[in-house]
Parts: C-alpha cells; structure tokens; sequence
C-alpha cells in the first residue's frame, strides 16, 4: 500500500500536521476532509472581526495556492461519517472509502449547548463556525439590544463586536468577576469598570434560568429573578470535544480522545490533535495549543524517531474596549507559592512564582511587552538572589531581564 496520510477535520490543527507531514515526506499522499465548505479559516478571527469581511482571504489560515503547491487534497463539505481502524479505512457520508497509512483526527469540538427553557427560540445564538457568525449578523436589526452570556474572552470580545456595531449590550457572568481563568482580582474590577464606562451593562454573580419569548428572544431571565429585555442572546460557555465519530470503534475516550506525549490513541497508526485531544486528563482548547499538537502530530505520522508533545505556555492577548492586556503562564494563586504585583511604567502588572521561578504574569500591555514575560516563564528563570518578598517588581524584573537566554 502507498503511504496515505489523512486527516479527517479542517483546523488549525490539520493544516500545520498536513505541512509537518510535508517537511517530512516530500512524496506521500495528503488527503483533509473538512465538513465547512470553506477552506480553513482562522476560527479566533470569528468574534474579534465579527463585523469585519469574514470572507476575505485574510481570514484563511492557507489560501488554496498553499494546498496545491504542496499536493495536499482538501475535501471541503465532505464528512466522514466512519473510521474503521481495523481495515484502516475510513468512509465519507456519501459511501466513499478511503483507505489510510496513517490517520489524524482533528474533528475539534463545539461550544458546550444551553440548557436553559427557551434556549431553542429564534435569535439565540453560539459562534464556533463561520456559518453562525454570518447567520448572526444576517439576523441583527439595528438597534436591537443583546444579551451575552459568558465572561470570558470569547465572550468579551463578542461583547466588544456587537458594541462597536451600534447594539446595547449586557454581559451575564456566572462567576463573580470577568475573565476569571486570565486574570487577578484587581484586573477584572478594573476591566468591569471599562466596560460599564463603555456603556455595556455588566451582571457578574448572575446564573440565567431561562430565556423568555415566544418564538424569538424577548428576554433573559436571572437566577435572582431579574429579567433583561432583548432580542438576541450570544452564549459563549465552554467547549465539549467532538468523540462521536469515534464512539463505535474502540479508540480510548473520556472527555476528549485520549492520546499519549506523542499524540497516537490507543488504536495503531491513528493520531489526534487540538480541541479533540485529551492528555493527562486534560484537552486544552487553546489555538496555540492546538498548532503545536498539530505539528508534533504530523511530524510523529511521518518521522522515523518520534517527538514528544510539549504544552506551550498558555497566551492571552485581549485587544478590546479600547484596552491591551495579556496573560501569560499560570495565573492561579492557589497554584503558585506567591505573587507580586505593581506598576511598572505606569502599568499595572503581577508575576506569580512558584518554586523561586516564574510561573505565570499579567499586564495591562500590548503584546509586545508580554515576549519578556512569556520567555522568562518558558525557560523557567530562576529568582535565585532576588529577594521577591522585599524586592520591587522593577528590581525583580530587572533581574529576570538579565538572565533570560
């Protein structure tokens, strides 16, 4: 049999496994099979751009060119409805087969549902795919006001699209501040004051019960009885990996599909990557995360000595509301020995430390600013010497300035 490599979903893990591939076997076949008819696009574009061009080329991760001059075949609006690794074979909805030397499952997941009453009326929405954000904007009448449920950075940066388009917005948090996972206590207070100076409502603490209205949305219902009136509910409120396609055929499953440091399941000769992938109990979710799987995956499928996945350290970049601010690492104090906070030129900034060395930090800085951070947390500098009960954040940064590599 030929070597046949195929990947079955269209991400941004597919497409950096389908180029590792490539580096590493100039000859072999490449086959994608993605469900959208579009070629792969870059998913994170989706809420910071909602309202720009979605369309364009700027959006794809690869333009069509890409695919061609690699002899990559991408299947779009093509899915696979069977795997069946015993045969090494897998089957498209339409009854074709294809057979496989190696497979790579990147089928991603999708945004965990609603389960509130009336979460199936007309103009409630969730964006994970190109066709929900146009199907949004299509629905939008000018002046209708919105309700976003979830505050986090998808949430907000959905939040931040439909204002800058001219809707009222009212964001409805669960938990007791925005933007838990990323950022401090001091940061989400003053991100809430952002936004409500903004002119976004903001409901922290608040759990929704039910979304009122007939057939469409007219409002949201909160778990202290309040309602907020509106015509259109965004819900942004985790992610749920896409094993149903591997359900029937023995390969390892708990939250996502299980896989090992290099990205094989349990079954031979079948690998997944990004939003799919479980490792040590966890699936990421992240985008970076997910390009990285995808390269070590493609590389193991092709190599001759395989590498191991190595987490990347998680990055946040949040542009929105007329503010720039990052996270990096591990934000969790609960998890870090200590931390220090301060301003340093005038920004207000915190590094967390755990075992005398960086483990995470937060700014309110543009990207730029943050490589200094997420170098020292990547190579793990030491604070050996710097005193970080006593020192200032200026001198202790100083310091990690000096032994960076």
């Amino acid at each position: 049999m030929n070597k046949h490599y195929v990947i079955v979903g269209s991400g941004v893990a597919a497409v950096h496994a389908a180029k590792a591939i490539r580096d590493q076997d100039a000859e072999s076949e490449i086959t994608i099979f993605g469900e959208e008819n579009h070629l792969p696009y870059n998913r994170i574009k989706l809420t910071k751009g909602l309202f720009s061009d979605l369309h364009s080329e700027k959006v794809l991760i690869k333009k069509e060119k890409w695919y061609r001059d690699n002899r990559i075949t991408l299947h779009t609006s093509s899915r696979v409805a069977a795997i069946h690794p015993e045969r090494l074979e897998i089957e498209t909805a339409d009854g074709k087969v294809t057979a496989y030397h190696k497979l790579l499952l990147c089928m991603g997941a999708r945004n965990r549902a609603l389960t509130v009453d009336g979460a199936s009326l007309n103009n409630v929405h969730t964006i994970r795919g190109l066709g929900d954000a146009d199907r949004l904007k299509a629905e939008l009448t000018a002046g209708q006001r919105v309700v976003v449920i979830g505050g986090g950075v998808q949430g907000l940066e959905t939040a931040w699209a439909l204002h800058e388009g001219g809707y009222p917005v009212t964001v409805v948090e669960a938990a007791p501040r925005l933007m838990a996972r990323q950022l401090d206590e001091t940061s989400s207070e003053q991100l809430h004051l952002v936004l409500e100076q903004s002119g976004v409502q903001v409901k922290l603490h608040a759990g929704v019960t039910a979304i009122t209205g007939e057939e469409s949305v007219s409002g949201v219902v909160l778990d202290n009885g309040a309602e907020i009136s509106c015509e259109h509910v965004v819900y942004s409120i985790g992610i749920i990996p896409n094993t149903d396609l591997v359900k029937e055929t023995g390969i390892l499953t708990r939250s996502g599909v299980l896989v090992n440091q290099h990205l094989e399941t349990s079954a031979p000769h079948v690998y997944a990557a990004g939003d799919l992938a479980e490792l040590d109990g966890r699936v990421e979710g992240l985008w970076g995360g997910a390009i990285e799987q995808g390269k070590v995956a493609g590389t193991n499928m092709a190599a001759a000595e395989p590498a191991d996945y190595r987490r990347p350290v998680p990055v946040t970049l949040f542009n929105a509301f007329g503010i720039s601010l990052f996270s990096i690492g591990n934000t969790d104090e609960r998890e870090c020995d200590r931390s220090v906070a301060g301003e340093l030129d005038g920004v207000y900034t915190r590094i967390y430390i755990k075992d005398n060395r960086m483990a995470g930090a937060l700014a309110w800085d543009g990207a730029a600013a943050s490589l200094l951070y997420k170098s020292a947390v990547e190579q793990g500098v030491s604070l050996e010497g710097l005193d970080s009960e006593s020192f200032g954040l200026e001198e202790i940064m100083a310091g990690v300035a000096a032994r960076i590599q």
